[in-house]
């Protein structure tokens, strides 16, 4: 069975009775003078021409919350620009109606990506219950992110299970397999950090991976937390030809520089 549209709103959460898809075309300028927006429009630029609609069109007297917006691709294709919300008509003057929008992180990471079919090339808008059941006939691969470095990178828990599994963070994974070193876990809630490492035959992505999955990575002193507010740091990298002996003196430096140990931090050792 193919896939359509009303199962990836389900998984955003949006209800298809409660949301309408618009689907905008690269027009430079209307017949009636007003403005458009082309492809190298801003996002800004977009939002800002989706406020308004002419008041003597079809769009609904009382649309819903969500507006699955599209811009056209061919005839028969719409390829997703955002999600936004829609907290209500601000202003009919009898020509135009403008609403008060603004930009949600519904189905963000599928923004750019999502091609679905159009069946009615000449219909610019329609209910989500509708647009529902349209195919999916694309979505592309995301576009890459640039590894920060090694010194830059700070990740909370959700970030970290995307690096570890989302292909746009494949450079990331290819740095990260290539260190072992020392590593910071602090606790966002009450500032409790702790200390661990990464050494021998295991590099900070298998390390990591292993928080990714379970939230504590099988450290007794994490075991019980919710890892949701922790964020994980990267203290001091080291070439996997380092000899363990030198990874544990540096261990040990951080865990007294940063006074991580129990009763202040969460080592126990």
């Amino acid at each position: 069975m193919a896939l359509t549209l009303g199962p990836i709103l389900a998984d955003a959460g949006i209800d298809p009775a409660e949301a309408i898809a618009i689907r905008h075309a690269y027009v430079k300028e209307h017949e009636d003078g007003s403005r458009g927006i082309h492809a190298d429009s801003t996002d800004a630029e977009i939002l800002n021409y989706t406020r308004g609609f002419g008041a003597n069109g079809s769009f609904p007297a009382a649309p819903p919350r969500y507006w699955v917006v599209f811009i056209k691709e061919g005839s028969n294709q719409a390829r997703l620009w955002s999600v936004i919300e829609n907290r209500g008509e601000l202003e009919n003057d009898s020509v135009l109606r403008t609403f008060d929008i603004s930009a949600t992180e519904h189905m963000a990471e599928l923004r750019k990506r999502l091609v679905i079919g159009w069946r009615s090339p000449r219909t610019w808008w329609m209910r989500g219950t509708t647009a529902a059941s349209y195919p999916v006939d694309t979505i592309a691969d995301a576009e890459p992110i640039p590894f920060p470095g090694f010194d830059r990178l700070m990740l909370d828990y959700a970030q970290l299970q995307a690096v570890i599994r989302e292909p746009r963070y494949a450079s990331w994974r290819t740095a990260l397999s290539s260190v072992t070193g020392v590593y910071l876990i602090t606790d966002a809630r009450d500032g409790r950090q702790y200390v661990g490492k990464a050494d021998g035959a295991e590099n900070i992505l298998q390390r990591w991976s292993a928080y990714a999955a379970n939230g504590h990575g099988g450290n007794v002193e994490l075991r019980g937390m919710d890892p949701s507010t922790f964020r994980y740091s990267l203290l001091r990298v080291f070439d996997p030809s380092t000899p363990e002996a030198e990874i544990n003196i540096a261990e040990n430096h951080y865990k007294l520089a940063l006074d991580s140990r129990f009763p202040h931090g969460l080592n126990r050792n």
